[in-house]
């Protein structure tokens, strides 16, 4: 049970996170970069247009967690400061975390460190295509 506003309560039903959905420049790029990078598997149509469905993971009820990549219009105007999306985060066996690093830098992206606030763990963090923050977390 969790407390809602005036003392009422509620059951906590939520499972998990089943889609963050992302606004893209560049489809192309954003998709090459969680496929490739991160080995997110491409869910749909191989020539489908629109929404581009990656799996992050199993999901916890049957329904995969994914990030969905959405084209802009051509034309549309670049994000400003400050985003709605502060950052999302990926969950990483702690073996990967060093290699994720390397291939990153490999790529030639900018890796930043950091630390988590509450957890125990080692976190980096890198910018997508379009300058979404991707932090890759795994326990210390």
């Amino acid at each position: 049970m969790v407390t809602a506003g005036k003392g009422k309560s509620v059951m906590a039903v939520i499972k998990g996170i089943a889609e963050i959905v992302l606004n893209c420049h560049d489809q192309a790029a954003s998709r090459k970069f969680y496929e490739e990078i991160f080995g997110l598997k491409f869910l749909g149509q191989p020539a489908q247009p629109g929404p581009v469905f990656l799996e992050a993971g199993p999901g916890q009820t049957g329904i995969p967690q994914m990030i969905v990549l959405v084209p802009l219009p051509p034309g549309s105007p670049e994000f400003s400061a400050p985003r709605t999306l502060h950052h999302l985060a990926f969950e990483v066996a702690p073996e990967d975390l060093d290699r994720l690093e390397s291939e990153l830098r490999g790529h030639g992206f900018e890796v930043r460190g950091g630390q988590h606030p509450v957890i125990a763990s080692r976190t980096m963090y890198v910018d997508d295509p379009d300058g979404n923050e991707v932090e890759l977390i795994c326990r210390a």
